[in-house]
């Protein structure tokens, strides 16, 4: 096994000067280089667990380890930055911060992307000659299925669909050979990747490059690859997954699982090139038996013949009146069995075919190829309907790729049905189109089966006359009403009929099906809740197989997992919410296959353990990782302790990892040390991942955690926080439109700490973000800009001496102790875009207020204050300009581990005095514009007005009574109510009834308007009676201030009881 090392981090120790206009990056960018040269020779990122009785708090943050079939890109960084802000910020609050980093492996796409370089090879040669591609571009017509896909586009506007155009689908493959070569490969170099382990050997020594330019502060020490190429991570995995066998959490057995034909073994998420998330939507098939088969289908005269509709609604069987097809739909009649032929889809059928559905396993046996019309007016009996036997009818919007396409009809329960129904009915032309009888529609309908609170016996039409439902094309009222009965009649519902009646729904729904099944008359079907393509290409179906499986949704562990749920932090609502809907309903989940890299199961080695499952406790393999391998990535040399992978057994890890007893050959001292490294730096406080992680991996994360430390809740996770995707200047990052940067790409256009600007200001929350040029290249000229200023202040002879005790200096104070007291909440709840702008933004903004307004000059000691609290409020987000600064300010030891500022409470009252001194200002400047501008009556030349020469400043004594009252009966509203929401009406009943406001009265509801509006800008505050400082006293004091800005001669101050001023609102005046 080949020892891999990562390469020398610059092996050009020079900036690549980039064309007219990138002077800012490019020095920028020669600062950032000789910076991260420094961190690498101080080795200033290895960290390791304090000697025993130090207890100086620690801070483990990371994210998922990428997929290493090719370069980081834009979306890696976006999470990877995320990660590393919280840890570099938690450092400067005091912590031991660890940011480790590893490389995935493990599963089908390296082997499947390796196996598909070999093949184009073998048939085109190396380099290869690949054909010239034919597309045949084929005219849409607006067929049955076309329509009902629109339908379905409609009705649900956030699933994906594709608006590929049908010669676009069909447009050739995408070779491997030119994925490489689109990745800077050259033709010489592909070749070696048609061995997976080649890609192992590549991609992760130029990740670690990659973020070595990007400049994250990780412990490279404690990196690693997956798969049984590295000894020790393997032994690592096999020990976890004997953790949980003994503890019962994995069995055998046949269960449903999404599957890839053309591989042979289960798809799982990691596995697939669309459809991650996607798992097996389980329905009911009934079996509606043909009472009489028509002359097409005489050869089928041997078999019992059944139309087979799926369903997720078994209980409604009661109520059926018909069975509906697609008129133009394909259909086929598939042998089952010896005995029965089920009529459904091919698509159908395929899938049944591997749930023990057919008679050859994989392999369907269509016996008849038929059409939707071919199905019309046949005679069925159907379980369990009151009227024993019902017909075959058209409906127009059945999507061939959900279910069987065929469609059990119940309209008392179904909107779709009832509205159809209905339709069929009034359409004596629709019927004679399709060569109905009367007889098989009109004796039919709506029969009362539930009974849901609000809607009734017959829901359906109580939901369709609600919301105006009037045909099957009114899709958006229709849905309406579809979820209404839907979600009521499942939560709600109470049977009326049958064996059950008087159950709820929810219990009497498993008791129905069984019985349909237990009496023949049903079966239990499976398919992908929608399409999943693996990275093989096939379509997958879903295959009832024996495997190894993980009983994540077991009642215990389950309760367990909510416990750990349930005390981890997880920043948003959404969040946690979305987590809880993801542990409610994960079952069974298949962790073994047969094809692709990984660690083989222990006790069954002709399994590999799947990717999403030996990525779930990964993370404390950190805590001891460069004591084992040292920083070889593949373990391939005994690391610093001495101990081989293969001591590290069962036993060792149980020992380091559990704290069970050892009686092994180790000496005990070492294994010490690596347990003293895992209990110091375990558990995870931050795991940082996207949003789509959560219904798959971050979920099984939490439950792997609980059940391997079941006894050490204080080893379970401390928070998760997730994020939406990045978009890259508002559009979706892809290849093949060009709107793609990898992460070096990004580094080259815009430096580390522009990129790093750039992603940190693209966003946090759970929607998609976006990542702008105009951002990342407004941070490389701001910080540039900044480092000139700090370069020349630093040089400055003229700035003022002795104590910053004026007003000015006095609030630029304030203003930097108000910014470190919000950015530190900000980085708290790893909301850096709000970090940024509290940080940098709003403390350049303040700096730029008081350059402008210190008439006596600036004061050194307070700017050099600033510069000190902005470099360390910016130093988790632009190190490198950071760190520089730290130099030139003389400081010692690097600003990466500087403390966090400590600063008094801001005095609000002197920063509400300089917000109302700037408010001032800004209006009054505005009337000054309106007063100077030329004035003529209609039809003559306008003339000049000269500019003022006094400017009187009314200033209110206080409010009148009647607005006093007003505002004391306005905030005593809003102080009752919930959520800041009034009721308007109450509100203005209570001012009319009031005596003392009568003369006032037509005063008094504008004013309350107004003070509505103060409420919602400000809360509370925006209600109150006074101001916290001598509002007179004040303007007196800055009247020269005022003088300067506005500019104008002469600024007087007078007290004036003109209901027209209010506290906080002088009247102004020229003259």
């Amino acid at each position: 096994m080949a020892e891999i090392t990562p390469t020398p981090m610059h092996p050009n120790a020079e900036v690549r000067t980039g064309p007219k206009g990138t002077a800012k990056r490019d020095a920028l960018r020669k600062i950032e280089i000789e910076i991260q040269k420094e961190w690498e020779e101080k080795k200033l990122f290895e960290q390791d667990a304090p000697e025993k009785g130090d207890t100086k708090p620690k801070y483990l943050s990371t994210i998922p380890y990428p997929y290493m079939n090719g370069r980081l890109h834009l979306g890696h960084g976006f999470t990877i930055t995320k990660a590393e802000f919280a840890a570099n910020y938690q450092r400067l609050k005091g912590k031991n911060a660890l940011f480790p980093f590893g490389f995935h492996c493990t599963g089908m796409p390296i082997k499947a992307c390796a196996d598909k370089l070999k093949r184009e090879m073998e048939i085109w040669g190396n380099p290869p000659q690949f054909p010239l591609p034919v597309v045949e571009e084929k005219p849409e017509s607006e067929t049955p299925e076309a329509a009902a896909t629109t339908t379905a586009r409609k009705a649900d506007p956030l699933a994906f669909h594709s608006q590929k155009s049908k010669a676009t689908a069909k447009n050739v493959a995408t070779y491997q050979w030119n994925i490489l070569k689109g990745m800077n490969l050259k033709d010489e170099e592909i070749p070696q990747f048609a061995d997976a382990y080649a890609w192992l050997d590549y991609f992760p020594v130029h990740a670690i490059n990659d973020l070595k330019l990007l400049g994250a502060a990780i412990d490279w020490r404690r990196t690693f690859i997956t798969t049984d190429k590295n000894p020790y991570y393997d032994s690592f995995v096999r020990w976890q997954f004997h953790v949980l066998r003994e503890k019962g959490k994995i069995q055998f057995g046949k269960r449903y699982t999404i599957w890839s034909p053309k591989d042979g073994q289960p798809c799982a998420d990691h596995d697939r090139a669309s459809g991650e998330g996607v798992v097996p939507q389980e329905y009911t098939l009934i079996k509606l038996k043909i009472v009489q088969l028509p002359e097409k289908m005489k050869d089928l005269s041997a078999y019992k013949v059944y139309l087979v509709p799926g369903t997720l609604r078994p209980e409604t069987m009661y109520g059926q009146t018909n069975c509906w097809v697609l008129p133009d739909g394909k259909y086929g009649a598939f042998r089952i069995n010896e005995n029965e032929v089920f009529i459904c889809t091919e698509r159908a059928a395929h899938n049944m075919a591997f749930q023990g559905l057919s008679e050859k396993h994989g392999e369907t046996n269509c016996l008849l190829r038929l059409t939707g019309h071919d199905l019309l007016g046949l005679e069925l009996e159907a379980p369990l309907s009151k009227y024993g036997r019902v017909y075959t009818l058209p409906m127009l919007t059945i999507l061939p790729n959900k279910g069987t396409g065929i469609v059990t009809s119940v309209p008392s329960d179904s909107p779709d049905d009832y509205i159809c129904l209905e339709e069929l009915k009034r359409k004596p032309a629709f019927r004679a189109k399709f060569d109905l009888k009367d007889e098989m529609v009109l004796p039919f309908v709506a029969t009362p089966i539930i009974n849901i609170p609000d809607l009734g016996d017959l829901s359906a039409q109580a939901a369709c006359e609600k919301h105006k439902v009037k045909s099957p094309n009114d899709r958006t009222p229709l849905d309406l009403a579809k979820d209404e009965c839907y979600l009521n009649g499942f939560t709600k519902g109470v049977m009326l009929v049958g064996e059950h009646q008087g159950k709820s729904v929810k219990d009497a729904k498993p008791l129905i099906r069984d019985h349909l099944i237990a009496a023949g008359l049903a079966v239990t079907y499976s398919e992908p809740a929608d399409e999943v393509v693996s990275r093989s290409g096939d379509e997958c179906v879903v295959c009832l197989t024996d495997q190894w499986f993980l009983v994540y949704g077991e009642e215990k562990w389950k309760s367990v997992t909510q416990t750990l749920l349930d005390n981890m932090r997880t920043y948003t609502k959404d969040t946690g919410k979305k987590f809880q809907a993801a542990l409610d309903w994960i079952n069974q989940w298949a962790c073994s296959r047969t094809y692709g890299l990984g660690t083989k199961l222990p006790w069954d080695p002709q399994y590999l353990i799947e990717s999403l499952s030996d990525s779930t406790i990964y993370m404390s393999y950190y805590t001891v990782a460069h004591l084992l391998q040292g920083g070889i990535l593949d373990g391939s040399k005994v690391g610093p302790l001495g101990i081989s992978a293969g001591d590290m057994d069962l036993e060792a890890w149980d020992y380091v990892l559990r704290g069970k007893e050892y009686k092994g050959k180790v000496d005990l001292e070492k294994l010490d040390k690596l347990k003293h490294e895992f209990e110091y730096w375990y558990p995870v406080d931050i795991r940082v991942s996207g949003k789509e992680l959560i219904p798959n991996h971050l979920t099984f994360f939490l439950y792997n955690h609980s059940a391997i430390w079941e006894d050490r809740p204080d080893k379970w996770p401390q928070s998760v926080r997730a994020n939406g995707h990045v978009l890259l200047n508002g559009a979706k990052m892809s290849k093949s439109t060009g709107n793609f940067l990898t992460l070096t790409d990004a580094i080259e256009r815009f430096g580390a700490d522009g990129t790093r600007f750039g992603l940190a200001d693209s966003g946090d929350s759970l929607e998609d973000s976006n990542f702008t040029d105009q951002s990342a290249d407004t941070g490389i000229v701001r910080l540039f800009t900044e480092l000139e200023w700090v370069e020349e202040m630093l040089k400055s002879t003229t700035l003022r001496e002795g104590p910053a005790d004026t007003f000015m200096d006095k609030v630029f104070a304030n203003q930097i102790a108000k910014a470190v007291k919000l950015t530190d909440g900000h980085y708290e709840q790893t909301n850096f875009r709000e970090a940024l702008r509290t940080g940098f933004w709003d403390l350049q903004s303040y700096r730029d207020a008081y350059r402008i307004g210190a008439s006596n000059g600036m004061n050194k000691q307070l700017v050099l204050h600033f510069i000190e609290v902005q470099t360390i409020l910016l130093s988790p987000i632009t190190p490198h300009y950071c760190e520089h600064v730290w130099k030139l300010l003389g400081k010692t030891g690097s600003v990466r581990f500087a403390a966090w500022p400590v600063v008094d409470e801001a005095d609000e009252s002197l920063l509400s005095q300089w917000t109302y001194l700037e408010e001032l200002i800004y209006n009054t400047r505005n009337r000054k514009e309106y007063y100077m501008k030329p004035k003529a009556k209609k039809g003559e030349t306008p003339v000049a007005v000269a500019a003022p020469e006094l400017l009187t400043i009314h200033v209110a004594r206080g409010f009148p009574s009647w607005k006093r009252k007003t505002i004391d009966l306005v905030t005593s509203f809003y102080q009752k109510s919930e959520g800041g929401v009034v009721d308007d009406k109450e509100l203005l009943k209570t001012l009319n009834t009031q005596a003392d406001l009568k003369k006032d009265s037509k005063k008094v509801m504008p004013f309350a308007a107004e003070l509505k509006k103060r409420y919602a800008a400000s809360g509370l505050d925006g209600l109150k009676v006074e101001l916290s400082f001598d509002e007179k006293k004040f303007l007196d004091e800055q009247k020269e201030y005022l003088k300067n800005k506005l500019p104008i001669a002469n600024v007087n101050i007078e007290h004036t009881d003109d209901e027209k001023a209010g506290p906080g609102e002088p009247l102004t005046i020229f003259s």
